[in-house]
């Protein structure tokens, strides 16, 4: 019985979503097209990158609220800093040039967004305000200063080479090519799988959230850690604002609402305990490709958004509860108990 719990803790979310992909082929046969799985990996690549972020963050048992909002702030700069750096080359330039102006464009966005995170991680440590408070405040901030500093408007029309970010293809053959919004989600993925398994920060990260004041006896700066944590959170945020601007050609103040919803629901569907110390961004990943996987067979069978909303919030209480039954908070005995009373 004991491994089979085991097992299932393991495995359990990977076979979950291996089911609803065998479901949704046998309930559309557009499902399994390789168009179709691509545009899965396409829709799905800025909310793991960002969900990426949130593992960050949860692990140690904290909360962020103010991703979403740290994207359109993010993508806002980003296209500032792309128009400004153009403006200043001039109308005759190299393409060179244009690269370089993009990449210092794409370097500021992410330093937006770390600070937005640098700034959450002070106010939460330093200032002792609940993480949830605080990363609330930073989001009516970062896209009010959105707002403020686009006044309000879109920012269109941007160079080849930031629209590859976000529409560019890797050419595999003659017929198949991967998005690199896909390729730069993998890459997130695995660095922050090392980061998290293979590195001494990682492993501080867990134990920071299973026993604080353990990793305190042990002599770790928990204060300084877990501010880190909230740094890597606000610059991934950044990175999906980097793909979003490139995907849409435009960046836009109102970009990433309720981003932060999807992010926290990927990060709890894939199994990271919101109680912290528990939890991989592999699991991360693939609880944002079964939401993924749910809304594009949603859309596919005709299910309305409202419902698809219903659905995929059921999804997410259910992913809590099997998290509270693996901690032991709850059993199978009480559940008898409540509904089945005599």
């Amino acid at each position: 019985m004991d491994n089979l719990k085991l097992i299932f803790s393991k495995l359990g979310i990977g076979i979950a979503l291996i089911v609803m992909i065998i479901g949704m082929s046998f309930a559309s046969d557009a499902f399994l097209s390789a168009h179709n799985i691509l545009n899965i990996l396409l829709q799905v690549s800025v909310i793991c990158i960002i969900a990426v972020g949130m593992t960050y963050v949860i692990l140690t048992g904290g909360i962020d609220l103010s991703v979403g909002s740290i994207v359109a702030l993010s993508a806002v700069c980003l296209g500032l800093f792309t128009h400004l750096g153009l403006k200043w080359l001039g109308d005759e330039v190299s393409d060179f040039a244009v690269l370089a102006v993009v990449l210092i464009a794409i370097l500021g966005s992410v330093l937006v967004g770390a600070l937005c995170g640098y700034i959450n991680g002070i106010i939460i440590v330093y200032g002792k305000v609940t993480s949830f408070i605080a990363t609330l405040g930073m989001m009516g901030i970062a896209r009010g200063l959105a707002l403020t500093i686009s006044d309000g408007k879109t920012i269109y029309n941007f160079p080849d080479a930031l629209r590859f970010f976000g529409n560019g293809r890797i050419p595999i053959s003659d017929s198949f090519s991967i998005p690199i919004p896909v390729i730069i989600a993998i890459l997130v993925v695995l660095v922050s799988f090392y980061v998290l398994t293979q590195t001494i920060f990682g492993r501080q990260i867990y134990a920071l959230g299973g026993n604080r004041e353990a990793v305190r006896l042990s002599g770790v700066n928990v204060e300084k850690l877990e501010v880190k944590t909230y740094v890597i959170n606000g610059a991934l945020a950044a990175v999906g604002a980097v793909i979003l601007v490139g995907r849409l050609n435009a960046a836009q103040p109102i970009a990433g609402t309720g981003y932060e919803l999807d992010a926290i629901a990927a990060t709890v569907i894939g199994g990271t305990s919101l109680m912290g110390g528990f939890g991989s961004v592999i699991g991360t990943s693939i609880g944002a490709l079964i939401m993924g996987v749910l809304q594009n067979g949603l859309t596919l069978l005709d299910v309305t958004s409202y419902l698809q909303r219903l659905i995929i919030g059921v999804v997410i209480i259910l992913a809590v509860f099997f998290d509270q039954l693996r901690r032991g908070k709850v059993s199978i005995g009480q559940l008898k108990r409540i509904f089945f009373r005599e």
